[in-house]
């Protein structure tokens, strides 16, 4: 095996472990929050739900720039593998704006955060996290093979 292809190899093994580990991440806080329900004072799930923001957004980012993008700038994949990545980038970037826009109502920073409709965004949220993951098992999957 030459240089090149072992280095492409390591760098998706580490890619694909990268966004596992954020996954997880934002997966264990988006239960916590989601175990604070009802959401009856907005100062006791603000910090946990600030974090959760911000982790969000590094997740979401690693899985739309660094494994998609990775993806489909590796000329070495199949046709296949290509064309499946373009079918999947509408709702991939779909769900990409939602958690954007998640991260933007619920910031810390939003001096008119309220709690009244967190619950239904973060069900929306969360079914949203489902379909996306579902998508980057698909691509790591082909990124690994």
């Amino acid at each position: 095996m030459n240089s090149a292809v072992t280095d492409t190899s390591s760098n998706n093994l580490h890619l694909v472990a990268a966004l596992q580990e954020e996954r997880s991440a934002v997966w264990s806080l988006y239960c916590r929050i989601a175990e604070m329900k009802p959401f009856s004072s907005e100062n006791a799930v603000r910090p946990i739900l600030s974090a959760f923001s911000q982790l969000l957004i590094d997740y979401i980012s690693l899985g739309h720039f660094s494994i998609y993008e990775h993806l489909i700038a590796e000329k070495q994949h199949q046709t296949s593998v290509l064309t499946y990545a373009e079918q999947i980038y509408p709702a991939f970037s779909n769900i990409t704006a939602s958690a954007v826009s998640f991260s933007d109502t619920y910031d810390d920073g939003k001096r008119n955060f309220k709690t009244d409709k967190l619950a239904q965004d973060l069900s929306v949220l969360g079914e949203h996290l489902a379909e996306r993951m579902e998508l980057e098992d698909r691509l790591c999957s082909m990124l690994l093979h």
